[in-house]
């Protein structure tokens, strides 16, 4: 037992010395012209600090000459130059032998650090323990690529310095994504809280039937949240799985469903122009056959035309985003006026059921996977080993302001999901709508849209100190959700804020007064009574209203009933056309005036 216990430990001992320990870290290569005619530029490298620690300052790294070797492996003694490499940093191609003999090569013969240039993915070059005692100069991977930009943008005559600058904390692009998201949830929020109050109100207004100007809401109800989160699950495991096929699928979507949420919030702006109200002739084709005004069509073709300029030059990083964040807001401000939660039961329930959903996929799934990466992280910011290297729009992104390795090497831009803008947002929409039907000042919207805003700045603070992708609702959940609650309970309608469809059957009504209109007679119709027409100036707006559309469709009829002759027929139409046409426009100047009352 004591020999078998000593080969044990004999084992262990060998294992931890000589197994390969690998410590990746992102630096950067500082490469300027020898003859000093061009402004340096940083490129990306990834190293191994157990080979040799970079410095943290530029100041305080050595500028030596780059001497391309690239024409040679360096696995031999063969491929060192004559002269070796006298205090200069070689330029070598990756393979046919082990980092440690390449290092080892280069240092022997003066090398003051090694690049090596890699075709393909970056991986940080490893060795064992005895290895990284016996090495003492930096070993770093560069990217063929930027290989090929040093030659291009400096000549053959090049020096660098390779080091690594600490990450900042916090980004300062920070404050833009937080200006961005608050201001979507809140002005969302405020839109479709008052779109659906005035929809109560404009019910009885007549339609013209060619163009509608509000679009239709959908309630959602607990079983279509239920299939909304398997739905999410299952897309989100296919793009795991399946990332270079679907991503162009999603980005397809992404350019519809942005070019129509940019035409919805558009166009109440549109409208306000008093040019362009024609509208295009009378045709049998698919949507022009309800003759759109020219002005809407003209907004429909720049809003295609917006979004399919993103879908060309999606992957310029250099404006490209900023189209993307717009196409996403307007998306985004569409969503959140087209889809209701008419309680707060089905809010808690969606906000809950995602808050797992959120936890699970950027948490637990790292234990699940073989790479031991997060699906959610590994989707949103798109594989490493993707061979399209697209990336899913539908984020708000923005780049990094801060010079950093990660912002260089392998995140240059600061992400931010819809789903996070979106799934509070519903919670401040059903806020807001409570408020005005409630009369509570909009107390109710503002501690929403506050706690919302507090729950993101919680959400940058575990970003900065975790370092690693964070489950935004995580943080925005309990936030908006405790909030919405403690001001329920603080002013006693919790039962009222629960329910939310019934609450205003439920409240007492106060009686509405509504001081009177000065509407001008209407013209005394010969077939109607007069003791009829004496009641209708006596009865209330709105069943004036209804009384004068019966009135309409009764002084329609008669005309059948009393004529005598064809000729009779034609005149009494004609005559009474022009009656009923007034009295259209009445009605329509008495219920505007209403409606301003009302408001």
């Amino acid at each position: 037992m004591a020999a078998r216990g000593a080969r044990l430990r004999l084992c262990l001992w060998l294992l931890l010395h000589f197994l390969p320990q690998v410590y990746c870290e992102y630096g950067m290569v500082h490469v300027l012209s020898e003859k000093g005619s061009s402004k340096g530029k940083d490129y990306c490298i990834l190293f191994n600090s157990q080979w040799a620690h970079l410095p943290h300052d530029l100041g305080k790294a050595s500028l030596l000459q780059l001497q391309d070797q690239t024409a040679s492996v360096l696995c031999s003694p063969s491929d060192v130059p004559d002269g070796g490499f006298n205090n200069q940093i070689p330029m070598v191609m990756r393979g046919n032998c082990t980092f440690y003999e390449k290092v080892r090569l280069a240092q022997i013969n003066g090398a003051r650090g090694l690049l090596i240039v890699s075709r393909e993915r970056l991986v940080p070059p490893g060795g064992n323990r005895s290895q990284y005692e016996e090495i003492d100069i930096p070993v770093a991977l560069l990217s063929y690529t930027d290989m090929l930009d040093i030659g291009k943008s400096f000549g053959s005559s090049v020096k660098g310095a390779m080091y690594a600058p600490n990450e900042p904390v916090l980004d300062y692009n920070m404050v833009i994504i937080f200006v961005m998201a608050v201001g979507t949830v809140a002005i969302g929020g405020y839109w479709a809280g008052s779109r659906d109050v005035k929809k109560r109100y404009m019910k009885h207004k007549r339609d013209d039937g060619a163009e509608k100007h509000d679009d239709e809401t959908v309630d959602v109800t607990p079983i279509m949240i239920c299939v909304f989160v398997v739905m999410c699950c299952s897309m989100l495991v296919l793009l795991y799985f399946f990332y270079d096929h679907l991503v162009y699928v999603i980005i397809g979507i992404f350019c519809l469903a942005a070019s129509i949420g940019l035409y919805s919030c558009l166009s109440p702006f549109v409208r306000r122009f008093p040019l362009g109200k024609c509208r295009i002739p009378d045709n049998n084709l698919p949507y022009f056959h309800k003759r759109p005004q020219v002005r809407m069509l003209l907004l429909a073709v720049f809003c295609i035309s917006v979004s399919v300029v993103w879908g060309i030059f999606r992957n310029e990083d250099q404006w490209a985003w900023v189209l993307q964040d717009a196409l996403g807001i307007a998306f985004c401000l569409y969503m959140l006026k087209t889809i209701r939660l008419p309680t707060f039961k089905g809010c808690t329930l969606l906000l809950l059921v995602l808050f797992v959903y959120d936890v699970f996929f950027v948490f637990i799934t790292p234990f699940l996977t073989k790479t031991g990466e997060s699906i959610m992280v590994e989707v949103a910011a798109g594989p490493s080993d993707s061979a399209t290297h697209e990336k899913l729009p539908m984020v708000l992104k923005v780049p990094r302001l801060n010079s950093s390795p990660l912002a260089l090497c392998d995140r240059p831009f600061s992400l931010l999901g819809f789903g996070d803008i979106l799934v509070p947002g519903l919670l401040v929409a059903y806020c807001h709508r409570f408020d005005i039907q409630v009369q509570s000042s909009r107390v109710y919207f503002v501690a929403c849209t506050i706690a919302y805003g507090i729950g993101l700045l919680v959400t940058f603070v575990a970003l900065a100190l975790m370092q690693m992708g964070q489950p935004a609702l995580l943080y925005l959940v309990p936030c908006t959700l405790l909030t919405s609650f403690a001001v329920a309970l603080w002013r006693k309608e919790l039962a009222m804020f629960w329910t939310g469809s019934g609450f205003a059957k439920d409240l007492p009504q106060p009686p509405l007064v509504i001081a009177p209109v000065n509407c001008p007679e209407l013209p005394k119709d010969s077939n109607v009574p007069a003791s009829q027409q004496d009641t209708e100036q006596t009865t209330s707006p709105t069943l004036h209203v209804k009384e004068l559309h019966g009135l309409t469709s009764a002084a329609e009829e008669l005309p059948d009933t009393d004529t005598k002759t064809d000729r009779s027929e034609i005149s009494i139409a004609q005559s009474e056309e022009p009656a009923g046409q007034n009295k259209d426009d009445l009605e329509s100047k008495c219920l505007n005036a209403e409606q301003k009352q009302l408001e």
